[in-house]
């Protein structure tokens, strides 16, 4: 039974009166273990500020009875906590279904590295709990775009690319520049399949980009940004640059 929780501890007092729970030592009963966990498939969660996301939390462990149920936590930077109690489905497999709305769960605070524990109820009574798993990042979304001119250029002169970096701000639901990150300027010719990277650029106290290169053949022009520990990555759209 996947469901939204709140994720701040004061959303949480405020809003429908719950609280992290107390903390527990490792521990359990019988031949029960907890063998791992995979949350969001295993990449990073990463929210934008319009919409909610859900992902899917997995407990994988063992009993020789077969597992019952699970009850799972996730605790993060900034108060977060989510919480959620499932029947398993399989023998071995136990699957929460969280849903983050940045719209009324999140604070740019609670962006970064969140771990998962969890207590796992078998068919046998016996149980095993562990407050920390394995860990996942909760990221803020960015955008990011690309413009090359003049388009068309001739051949030897200079081309100037500029860009923006953004990312989501889950305090007022904007997006605004990213400052002093590392951005690739990345180019593939045209009728070759990958790209290479040129040059590295440092956005602006805006989020801006701009750098120029000698124009040499037809060819695509893009920005790739690599993310950190709280922001996504991102990879700008392609601008098509026809050399003369």
């Amino acid at each position: 039974m996947g469901k939204r929780v709140a994720l701040s501890l004061a959303a949480a007092l405020g809003v429908i009166g719950l609280v992290a729970p107390a903390a527990h030592a490792d521990g359990g009963w019988g031949d029960t273990e907890i063998l791992g966990v995979t949350v969001n498939n295993g990449s990073d969660v990463v929210i934008g500020t319009t919409y909610a996301k859900t992902f899917d939390v997995t407990i994988y462990a063992y009993d020789d009875s077969g597992l019952l149920s699970a009850d799972t936590t996730l605790e993060g930077p900034g108060a977060g906590f989510a919480d959620d109690e499932t029947i398993c489905e399989t023998d071995s497999e136990c699957t929460h279904s969280f849903t983050f709305d940045p719209r009324v769960d999140l604070d740019n605070s609670q962006a970064g590295t969140w771990y998962v524990g969890s207590w796992v109820d078998a068919l046998d009574d016996d149980y095993r709990w562990d407050e920390r798993i394995d860990s996942f990042r909760l990221k803020r979304a960015s955008t990011l775009t690309t413009n090359a001119s003049p388009e068309p250029v001739t051949k030897g002169k200079t081309l100037t690319v500029t860009g923006t970096l953004k990312r989501a701000s889950w305090d007022d639901h904007q997006y605004h520049g990213y400052t002093s990150q590392p951005v690739k300027l990345q180019f593939r010719k045209k009728g070759a399949s990958t790209y290479t990277t040129v040059k590295t650029v440092n956005t602006s106290s805006t989020g801006g980009l701009k750098t120029t290169v000698t124009a040499s053949t037809d060819g695509y022009w893009r920005w790739n940004f690599a993310g950190t520990t709280t922001t996504g990555a991102k990879t700008s759209t392609s601008d098509f640059v026809d050399v003369r």
